[in-house]
This record gives C-alpha cells, structure tokens and sequence, in this order.
C-alpha cells in the first residue's frame, strides 16, 4: 500500500511515524518531509503549497491515499483536485476547510449552530475596529481572519495594545492577505484544551485529549508561537466535557455545515477554553494540531490507518481507535528569535543520542538534510516526545533528551504541562 503525507512539520513527522508501525506495511511517502521523514521512507521535493504539482505526482504515481497535514493545501482545494482524479485523500474538501481558512466563517457558523463561543465581531476598517475595542474594553482578542501560521492571534491585556494589533494588520499589512479583515472576541476566561475528533460524515470519534503552550515564554508569557510544547491527556477534559463538546460543539457545528451543503470528513480540531467544566470554542482547524499531534499519536494503541481508511470511506466507529494507559509530552524546541526572525542551516547534534532515551522519539520539525548532516529549517525544529508512568516521569524524560541535543541558539520552555502538574499535586 502506496501512502502520501502532504507537508514537512513534526505533526506530518508524527503522522508517519504512526503510520510506518501499522500492520499494512504501507509504502511511505512525504511531500516534501524533512530529516526525519526521509528515515521512514521517501521525500518528495514538492512544497505542501503546490497544489497542482501533489495532484500531478499523485495522477501519476497513484497513491491508496493521501494524508494531508497541513491547513494551506486543505485551504487551496488540495482534496478536491485529488478526489476528481480518483485518489482517496484523508482531509477535509476546501468547502469544509473553510472553517479554518476564516475566522469569520467559523464564527458564523457557530453563532447559527449556537456553539458556546465568544462574542465578536469583524472589521476591515481601522476606525470601526478600534471603535468596537473601546466599547468592548480589555482583555479583548485579535485575530487576523485568515491563515496566519499560528501566529495570527493578539490577546491584547489592554485597549492599546488591541489596537496596535488592529492596525498591524489592516494597515501594516503584518499578516499579509490573511489579515485584511480581522475579528475581535470578548476575552475567555478559563483553561485552554485540544480536542481532536475524526470525523466520516456522520460519524464523529474523539481522540485523546491534550493542552497545548501557546506563548513563546515560561508562565505563558510572551507572543504566540505555534505551539510549544503539549501533554496528553489533559485531566481537565473529563468525561462530562467530553460529553458537553460532543453534544454543544461537534453535533450542532456538522448540521450547521450540512445545513449549509458542506459535508466535513477528515479531522476537526476545537481549541477549547473550559471553566467550570463548562467549554468554549476559541478556534477550530481542520487538521491535525501541531504539536498535540506529536503527544496524541505517541498515545494512539495499535493501528492508525483502518481508523484514517474509515473515515474516508464513512465507516468510522469507535472500536477503530484506543489509548495506551501512559500519558505523554512533547516538548518543542526552536530556533533563537523565534516566533520573529530566526537562523536556518544550523547544524543539530546528537539526536540519536536523544532518541535512545527510554520511551522517547525526537519528531523532526524544521529541519533538512545537507549531506549526510541534519541541520535547522524553520521555527519549531524538533518536538521531543516521550511516554511515561506519569505526566511528571514523561516530562522527565523529553527534558533528559532535549538536554542532549545541541544547536546554535536552541530554546525550550521548562514548564511544558505546569497546570497539569500543579492539579497533580494539589491532588484535584
């Protein structure tokens, strides 16, 4: 069996990884990958952007199917073009995907559906917004509309400061296309978790829970990253939650799409803000989350792809997916100057030591090959990701392997699961 995963992060590292261990033996292939994709079967030199060149490779080389990771293709119609050539492809169609693709959209339709979410409104004009600030008051959120890598988002503490991300955007042009139209929210309060649900149509199958660390500093602090670290799973997604998302988020959110003619098959991400175990919707993506992606699969019990193939085929159940007992973490390590400027082509040291590590795999995320010499290509460059018999012995050991690998200007948080560990303690 001939599979493809589109894009080059740790989560399509993950997914591979995932995949590789499956009983089916498949074939793996990785547009383009990165360093550590190449060591579970083969880079192909397209960018995840190029649509039309995945669907010329794929026309001709004729994958069982395609696994699409990231939003930007999902966006650009990437499964659309592949199922009108025949090819199986796990990912929402661009319709679907549009619910990551605009924030407005996705507000929309989960003001229609009457998802639990935050207040909003959206604007394309400087005065209006910050006008709709000052009524508002702070803490107040900024996002630009559309995809922006993660980094699309401002929690502005005070009206200043939404304003100033107000006119970043519309004006600045700080996130290009992206952000010509922004939307602001009314502040959650509460606890940030990730809730990943599979989804064939009809069916909808939760994964595990994990939270991920959005902000680039220890104690959360600073501008937000794409993610810098995740745990699973997250205690404060129990199971009455659980129950709530499905019934509040996941239900009303698919009729709301059918209601509109867009069917969603693939995978549905709801960022979530939970107090008094009561959750909220602060975003969805309709891919797999980066790096909760990382944790989750190090969790995921036995087989991936009967679950990927249901989905495709809208035979998803619930018997296709189980958990190992372990929780896991993930620990991101990226380059200095990160989430800003940052230096490529470093060479990174000693990541076969940090894979010997018990229970542990350094997930490749901007990195390349040169050579035979695995060096820096991005942002986030690795997430280490280990099993443990607890969140405390899982964090132990990534910490030991993140310590053991080297590279100019490397960073990563210390405090990766810190409210976990502190509900640990206090013994709630």
């Amino acid at each position: 069996m001939k599979i493809l995963v589109v894009g080059s992060g740790g989560r399509e590292h993950a997914l591979a990884w995932k995949l590789a261990q499956d009983s089916a033996e498949p074939e793996l292939y990785c547009a383009p990958g990165n360093a550590g994709t190449a060591e579970l079967g083969w880079n192909v030199a397209i960018a995840a952007t190029d649509v039309e060149g995945l669907r010329d490779w794929c026309v001709a080389e004729r994958p069982d199917l395609v696994v699409i990771g990231p939003e930007a293709p999902l966006c650009d119609g990437l499964t659309d073009l592949l199922e009108a050539e025949g090819i199986r492809v796990f990912g929402p169609n661009r319709a679907a995907a549009e619910l990551e693709g605009s924030k407005e959209f996705a507000k929309e339709v989960m003001a229609a559906a009457g998802v639990p979410t935050a207040a909003y409104a959206s604007f394309t004009e400087v005065d209006a917004a910050c006008a709709y600030v000052r009524e508002r008051g702070a803490p107040i959120v900024v996002k630009a509309d559309g995809l922006a890598a993660g980094k699309g988002v401002t929690v502005a503490e005070t009206v200043e400061q939404a304003e100033l991300a107000i006119r970043d955007a519309l004006e600045g042009e700080a996130f290009g296309s992206a952000g010509a139209r922004v939307v602001v929210e009314d502040f959650l309060r509460g606890e940030e978790a990730s809730i990943l649900a599979l989804i064939d149509g009809e069916h909808i199958v939760l994964l595990a829970s994990s939270q991920d660390h959005k902000r680039i500093f220890e104690k959360d602090e600073g501008p937000n990253t794409g993610g810098m670290g995740a745990y699973s799973p997250a205690s404060i997604v129990n199971a009455g939650v659980r129950e709530k998302v499905i019934r509040e988020v996941y239900e009303p959110t698919l009729a709301e799409l059918k209601r509109r003619g867009v069917t969603y098959k693939g995978v549905l991400y709801a960022g979530l803000m939970i107090e008094d175990d009561q959750p909220s919707v602060v975003e969805f993506n309709c891919r797999f989350g980066d790096p909760e992606t990382q944790a989750v699969m190090a969790r995921w019990k036995g087989d991936m792809l009967p679950a990927m193939e249901a989905v495709v085929e809208g035979t998803l159940r619930e018997e296709l997916v189980d958990w190992v007992a372990e929780p896991s973490a993930c620990v991101v390590m990226v380059a200095g100057g990160y989430p800003g400027a940052y230096a490529k082509g470093n060479p990174i040291g000693n990541i076969d030591l940090a894979n010997e590590v018990e229970d542990t795999v350094v997930f490749h995320a901007g990195t390349a090959l040169e050579g035979d010499e695995v060096v820096t290509a991005g942002g986030r460059v690795l997430g280490i990701t280990s099993l443990g018999d607890d969140l405390e012995d899982a964090l132990s050991k990534a910490y030991i392997a993140a310590e053991t690998i080297s590279y100019t200007e490397a960073f990563y948080r210390n405090d990766i699961g810190h409210r976990e560990l502190r509900r640990m303690k206090n013994g709630s």
